[in-house]
C-alpha cells in the first residue's frame, strides 16, 4: 500500500517537469523566431534602394558588388529587381505569371560564351522551289511515221535496226511499184506530146499538151516522187523501177515494221522517227502546290544517270484534269536535249522555281518557333536584345521570309537565341 502511494506521486512530478520542459522549449523557439524576422527585416532595410549582382548561370548568387560567380567564375551582371517587397506582390505575380521582360542585356564576354551573333535583316527576294519527280517523253510534235504512198515491194533497206540516225534528204528505203512505173511512164508521153503540140497554131491545142503534162506531173508527186527526182526523169527521158522513200523528218528509228522484199500497201507503215534533240518532262506536282504553278517558270531537272549535271528548261503547258489516284496534277516541262542524253522513260526529279514578292528576310537560325509564336531576337542598341513577335512566310533552304515584325536594318540573333531566351526566362 505505501509502496503504490509512492509510485503515484513520483508519476505526477514526471509528468509535471515534462510540462515545464515543453513549455521552455516553445519559448525558446518564439524568442529565435522574433530574433530572426527582425535580423532579416533589418537586412532587407539595408539593401533596400541598392544595385545588386547575381550570376547568369546560377541565379541563387547574389551580392551588392560587381565580381565574378564563386561557382563557375562568369562575370556578374546587374540584377533586375521586378518586385516591390512584400507578400502582396508574390500573390500578384502568381496570378499573372505571363508578364516576363523582353529585353536583357549581355556584356561582352557573355556574348562570347553565348555564342551570340548578329545580321542585318535585307529586304531580298526569294524564290520558292516545289520538288516534285517526271518522266522523260517523247516531244509529240517531233514525231512522224513514214508510209507507203504507194503499193509495192520494197526491194532495198538503207535501215534495219532500231535507234538508227535518220535524215530528211537521205532515202531511208527503195520501193517498186507497177504504178509508179505506169506513172512515170505516163508523164514522159505527156512530154513527148506537148513538145508535138506546142508547135501547133491552134493555143488550145498547145494549152492541152501542158495540161497534160501539169496533170501527170501532179500524179507522180501524190505517189511520193520527189520535185528533183522528176526533174531527173524528164532530163533522162528514163522511167526509174525503183522508187526512194524519206522520212518526214530527221531523228532516231524507234519503230521498225518492214523487211526487206515485202510487199506493201498504200498508207501501211514503214519506221516509226522521233527527233529526240528535245523532249517533254511530264512532272507530277501535288494539288496543294497546283495555285504556285505557271506557265513560263523555269524548271531544273536531275537525273540519277548524271547526277552532277542540272537540265534547264520552262514549263510549257499545264494539264486540265487531275489524277484521281495519286491527287497530282501533270504539267509539262520542254527542254532541249543536248547529245541526247535525257532518254524517254527516264526518270527525274523536277525543282520548279517559283518568285516570291520582296520582302524581308533572315536565316533561319534566327527564328525561334515555341509552337504559338514565332519570336526573333533583335539589338536594339549595343549589348541589349529585345524579342519581337513575328509573322513568317515561306522557307526556303536556310533563309526564311518575315512579313511582319521586324524592319530592314535591324540586327538580328542568327547564333545564341535560345541561349538569349533562356536567360530572360531566368531573370
Amino acid at each position: 500500500m505505501r509502496y503504490t502511494i509512492i509510485m503515484a506521486m513520483n508519476k505526477k512530478i514526471v509528468i509535471s517537469l515534462l510540462l515545464v520542459i515543453v513549455a521552455s522549449v516553445a519559448g525558446a523557439s518564439l524568442v529565435l523566431w522574433q530574433h530572426q524576422h527582425v535580423r532579416t527585416a533589418k537586412v532587407a532595410k539595408s539593401i533596400q534602394g541598392k544595385q545588386l549582382y547575381t550570376c547568369s548561370m546560377h541565379t541563387f548568387i547574389i551580392r551588392d558588388k560587381p565580381g565574378v560567380c564563386p561557382i563557375c567564375g562568369m562575370e556578374l551582371i546587374k540584377k533586375i529587381d521586378t518586385t516591390t517587397g512584400g507578400s502582396a506582390q508574390i500573390v500578384k505575380q502568381k496570378q499573372q505569371p505571363q508578364i516576363v521582360s523582353r529585353q536583357i542585356s549581355l556584356s561582352s564576354s557573355q556574348r562570347i560564351m553565348a555564342n551570340v551573333a548578329t545580321v542585318e535583316a535585307k529586304n531580298e527576294t526569294l524564290n520558292k522551289e516545289i520538288n516534285a519527280v517526271g518522266i522523260v517523253q517523247f516531244d509529240q510534235s517531233r514525231q512522224a511515221k513514214v508510209t507507203a504512198w504507194v503499193a509495192g515491194r520494197i526491194d532495198r533497206l538503207n535501215v534495219n535496226t532500231v535507234g538508227t540516225m535518220v535524215t530528211k534528204d537521205k532515202p531511208i528505203a527503195e520501193i517498186y511499184s507497177p504504178d509508179l512505173v505506169a506513172a512515170q511512164q505516163e508523164y514522159l508521153l505527156a512530154i513527148k506530146s506537148r513538145n508535138q503540140l506546142k508547135s501547133s497554131p491552134f493555143t488550145t491545142i498547145s494549152e492541152d499538151g501542158e495540161g497534160l503534162v501539169a496533170s501527170s506531173k501532179q500524179r507522180l508527186m501524190l505517189f511520193g516522187v520527189k520535185e528533183r527526182e522528176i526533174t531527173a526523169l524528164e532530163k533522162s527521158g528514163r522511167i526509174n523501177f525503183r522508187i526512194p522513200i524519206y522520212t518526214p523528218l530527221s531523228g532516231v528509228v524507234i519503230e521498225k515494221m518492214v523487211q526487206q522484199g515485202q510487199y506493201v500497201n498504200v498508207g501501211e507503215v514503214l519506221f516509226n522517227i522521233a527527233d529526240l534533240s528535245t523532249v517533254w518532262i511530264e512532272v507530277e506536282v501535288y494539288e496543294n502546290e497546283f495555285s504556285n504553278i505557271h506557265i513560263g517558270q523555269q524548271v531544273e531537272i536531275r537525273s540519277q544517270s548524271f547526277p552532277e549535271k542540272v537540265f534547264t528548261g520552262r514549263l510549257s503547258f499545264i494539264y486540265p484534269f487531275l489524277d484521281p489516284k495519286t491527287r497530282t496534277v501533270r504539267v509539262r516541262v520542254e527542254m532541249a536535249n543536248t547529245g541526247t542524253m535525257l532518254k524517254p522513260d527516264m526518270f527525274v526529279n523536277a525543282t520548279i522555281k517559283v518568285p516570291l514578292t520582296s520582302s524581308i528576310v533572315v536565316p533561319v537560325t534566327a527564328l525561334m518557333d515555341t509552337g504559338k509564336r514565332q519570336v526573333v531576337w533583335i539589338e536594339s542598341s549595343p549589348g541589349i536584345f529585345e524579342a519581337r513577335d513575328v509573322h513568317v512566310g515561306q522557307h526556303m533552304h536556310d533563309k526564311v521570309q518575315i512579313l511582319s515584325g521586324i524592319n530592314p536594318g535591324d540586327k538580328v540573333a542568327v547564333s545564341g537565341g535560345y541561349l538569349i531566351d533562356s536567360e530572360s526566362q531566368l531573370k
